[in-house]
């Protein structure tokens, strides 16, 4: 069972919990990177201070003690203890800065939305249930300068700002996706990466695509948005009940 926060003696511990799950289940599903890649929660009112994984530390491995607090607004986080590593300040640091409305932030490269980034046209088709989900959700970078060290962060954070978008395509790069919890922004990430499998699958083929009418793309997204039942937050309990049952200790 996940431990109480009472006895973790850490603040923010529910929050831990939760983002912890999802570094566990983003590695068993082989969205990671080696020990690259990195999500934050904000956990404070303007969203400028937030957890983050520590450097260097493979998702699979990452527990709810071990998250780090970085400050957006303390320019010599690189130069302290247990500094996060260049790449993850450069761009959700930019990001929470600049972007209040993504309070959590998930980025990864994930090998169909990657390859959606790579690809002359990123755009993602509403060709099916799950990409209709993200249409016009969507932005695009096509101006990718390198590593995400703290201007090429900032310029990300920047396309970002329309808060309709949810999710970025980092051209040449990998997938950006905030929102406003870790439940939704990791069914929102799980989504897109399946989107874009569907998509590029169907690209394999060599036949036309049946593309949705952007009136019934948008009425799928809307429907989505409007579920009644939470269903973001029950995909994280469940995938968190699992965890608990094998005996994971993500909690500790």
């Amino acid at each position: 069972m996940n431990a109480p926060q009472s006895i973790a003696n850490i603040d923010h511990w529910q929050e831990r919990v939760d983002l912890a799950a999802a570094f566990r289940w983003t590695a068993r599903l082989g969205f990671h990177e080696a020990v690259a890649n990195h999500f934050s929660l904000s956990i404070n009112d303007d969203g400028t201070e937030f957890l983050m994984n520590p450097n260097l530390m493979h998702f699979s491995r990452i527990k709810a003690s071990d998250l780090i607090v970085v400050d957006a607004n303390d320019p010599d986080t690189l130069s302290k203890p247990g500094a996060p590593d260049p790449t993850a300040w450069g761009l959700h640091g930019g990001l929470h800065r600049l972007c209040p409305q993504a309070r959590c932030a998930m980025h990864v490269h994930s090998v169909h939305a990657t390859v959606l980034a790579c690809l002359k046209d990123k755009r993602l088709p509403p060709i099916d249930q799950n990409c209709a989900m993200f249409f016009d959700r969507i932005a695009i970078d096509n101006n990718y300068g390198g590593l995400a060290f703290e201007d090429e962060g900032a310029r990300c954070a920047d396309l970002l700002k329309n808060p309709k978008h949810k999710v970025l395509v980092m051209g040449n790069h990998g997938v950006m996706v905030i929102g406003q919890t870790v439940a939704e922004t990791f069914n929102r990430l799980y989504y897109f990466e399946r989107a874009a499998e569907t998509y590029i699958r169907a690209l394999q083929t060599g036949m036309a695509l049946d593309v949705l009418s952007d009136e019934i793309a948008e009425k799928v997204a809307s429907e989505i948005e409007d579920y009644p039942v939470d269903q973001e937050a029950r995909h994280l309990e469940e995938l968190k009940a699992i965890l608990d049952t094998e005996g994971s200790d993500y909690a500790h």
